[in-house]
């Protein structure tokens, strides 16, 4: 098995940048002897000649061309592995507020790839209702906080507005059912739209389940025993957005609201703040799972 050295690879992409062996020397602080070596052992591994020497001028052959892309990308994934793992700059805690009804599916990937920048840091993720995220966040309790509001609010950054949706079980047919039966929570934000556009539509409605358990309600929600409401794209793998040709109401849209990502916190709180903003706004454009007929 045949390995590529780093070094010799920055030999060479030093070469490629700076025209020649001897502004590559003195860029990598090499003497040219050294870099020529590095470039020949390079050359023999791969059985491959990777410069044009013929003129006056070194060239890449067509193999150094192709080899030069891979080159840059090895180089940058090195000391990428380099730097996160061995920089003892960021270190500490983080504390990330989002409300129950939209942590899936944005904010795992968020933690991912947050864990994989930044291994150091935790994340202390605090799940609760958008009014006490808020008081939360004005007690200093949390250093970043989303919610889900009707408006866009002082001091918040909107990362994505999406439409409420009706949700049920896939497959299911409770929304068929009169009374409808919903499963709301005693706090949630979109319970008085809910009712209200249920009430506006002519069309009786009966509580089956309310509860502050956001598990609660999508048990009874996938046993096709009731109907909820959630921001489009944020429904559980097991429950489906309600495809009911027109007869249940429209619901309004909300905004997802960023709060702490103005402030100056450092590069920690900065990076993850961007990372929410990112996924947050790919909700709008991903494709519906499964609907409910």
């Amino acid at each position: 098995m045949r390995n590529l050295d780093i070094t010799t690879l920055r030999s060479f992409v030093a070469v490629a940048d700076h025209g020649g062996v001897t502004r590559a020397a003195g860029f990598l602080h090499l003497t040219q002897s050294a870099v020529s070596m590095q470039l020949k052992r390079l050359e023999e591994l791969l059985g491959l000649e990777l410069l044009d020497r013929s003129g006056r001028t070194i060239a890449l052959t067509a193999s150094g061309d192709q080899l030069l892309a891979y080159a840059r990308r090895m180089i940058a994934l090195n000391d990428e592995v380099i730097s996160k793992l061995t920089d003892q700059a960021f270190e500490g805690e983080v504390v990330l507020g989002v409300p129950h009804d939209i942590v899936y599916p944005a904010i795992p990937r968020v933690l991912q790839r947050f864990n994989a920048d930044f291994p150091r840091v935790r994340v202390q993720l605090v799940s609760s209702y958008s009014l006490q995220l808020k008081d939360m966040f004005k007690k200093g309790e949390c250093d970043l906080i989303l919610t889900t509001e009707a408006n866009w609010a002082e001091g918040a950054e909107t990362v994505a507005e999406l439409p409420l949706r009706w949700i049920g079980a896939p497959g299911g047919s409770a929304w068929r059912k009169r009374p409808i039966p919903l499963a709301l929570g005693r706090r949630c934000l979109f319970r008085p739209q809910v009712i209200a556009a249920l009430d506006e539509a002519g069309i009786p409605w009966e509580l089956s389940v309310e509860t502050e358990n956001d598990r609660t309600i999508e048990a009874t929600v996938s046993a096709d025993l009731a109907v909820h409401a959630m921001l489009d794209g944020t429904e559980a793998a097991h429950l489906a957005q309600i495809e009911d040709g027109g007869v249940l109401p429209d619901l309004p849209a909300h905004m997802i609201n960023l709060y702490g990502a103005e402030s100056a916190r450092g590069p920690v709180v900065e990076a993850l703040a961007a990372l929410v903003r990112q996924n947050f706004r790919m909700l709008g454009s991903a494709p519906l799972k499964a609907v409910v007929g």
